[in-house]
């Protein structure tokens, strides 16, 4: 079996010509424009470094003007059939599946106004701006499965049930079903509890430790649940906690008990399965640092085009991640074995960029992958 650079190149296009609209007059076609664009990303350039880099892209007017055609509305609608239009195939409908959202943040240092004014958050400061455009995602965490299954931008005035609500809506279209569903503290609250309880949803969410009873609750260093009345002055729920003990016999330099609390619904585990099946949730955190690696720089207050650069480079990642299990699965007795290391993501990345050399005129490096 062959990998080449054009399979490679070719899986992640096909999704964006298939499903992106683009109207162009003249011999530039919209292929050209994804092209660039995916070349934007593999080098980490902007419209401006891209135009000046190579010869045969649109030039820096051009490409700046088809971009701006790009419709909100239209990505928002499409973004899970790109993000799933290869590996779909290799999901199983009626399967279930361990699910978890979370958001990233993209710092802006620009200025907002009509145009971006609801996309822009305000948040913690974080690389000297406390401006950001945030997007929200679905993502499985089952083993060998790791695919981001949908992103949408943050809206101001939206709320985490909207997004929340978007997602179960999805997987139920999709026709899966849910194991669990790993949430971070950023849902911890009464109307998402009420929301997916309602919904009948099984989910962790870990406890946010504020206030004397949440405090009390989580002294000890025995396993355990506990029942606990989240509320306010409008409202309240009751919730089942979870408490797992950790001894960390010097890990990361401490000592002592590490005391682990999750507010858990629709699952009957033992406190240790609720603290390990949570964990894989932070297989979301490597997505966001491998998107990091593929993400075009730029400097633009167009909500529309940054999101379209984010679809990008998230579905670079799930490409890789389908091409790695199509091609690299060992053929063996019992569960799929995944050959990881002979298709990292450095190489998926190194195989996509020659490609795009060769086709630009640049010497090629490396042709294919045996």
């Amino acid at each position: 079996m062959e990998l080449k650079s054009k399979e490679c190149i070719n899986t992640v296009l096909r999704p964006l010509t298939d499903h992106v609209t683009i109207k162009i007059n003249g011999s530039l076609t919209s292929e050209d424009v994804f092209r660039t664009v995916v070349s934007m990303s593999v080098n980490r350039n902007s419209v401006h470094s891209v135009a000046t880099q190579y010869q045969n892209v649109a030039c820096e007017t051009s490409l700046r003007y088809h971009l701006k055609k790009l419709n909100m509305e239209e990505l928002i609608i499409s973004n899970e059939t790109i993000l799933l239009q290869e590996l779909i195939k290799t999901l199983k409908t009626g399967k279930s599946y361990e699910f978890a959202a979370d958001y990233t943040n993209d710092p802006y240092y620009g200025k907002k106004d009509s145009s971006n004014e609801k996309y822009v958050i305000g948040g913690q400061a974080k690389k000297s701006t406390n401006s950001f455009y945030s997007y929200v995602s679905l993502y499985i965490i089952n083993k060998n499965e790791r695919f981001t299954i949908s992103v949408l931008p943050v809206e101001k005035h939206k709320t985490k049930v909207e997004y929340l609500s978007h997602f179960i809506s999805l997987i139920k279209k999709l026709n899966f079903n849910i194991k669990i569903f790993c949430l971070d503290r950023e849902f911890y609250s009464i109307d998402v509890f009420k929301f997916l309880q309602s919904k009948q949803v099984p989910h962790i969410v870990p406890v946010v430790k504020k206030g004397e009873w949440m405090k009390q609750i989580l002294k000890g260093n025995k396993a355990r649940s506990e029942q606990y009345v989240m509320g306010n002055s409008k409202k309240k729920i009751l919730l089942d906690i979870i408490i797992d003990v950790k001894y960390l016999k010097g890990k990361r330099d401490k000592k002592g008990c590490e005391i682990l609390g999750f507010v858990v619904f629709g699952v009957k585990w033992s406190p240790r399965k609720v603290s390990t099946v949570y964990r894989r949730r932070f297989a979301i955190e490597s997505s966001y640092r491998m998107r990091n690696v593929v993400k075009p720089k730029t400097s633009s207050k167009n909500a529309t085009i940054r999101y379209f650069y984010a679809l990008i480079s998230f579905l670079l990642k799930n490409i890789w991640l389908y091409l790695q299990k199509k091609h690299f699965t060992i053929v063996k007795r019992g569960p799929k074995v995944i050959d990881e290391d002979k298709f990292r993501f450095s190489m998926f990345i190194l195989l996509i960029e020659e490609w795009l050399r060769r086709k630009l005129k640049v010497r090629l490096m490396v042709e294919c992958l045996r």
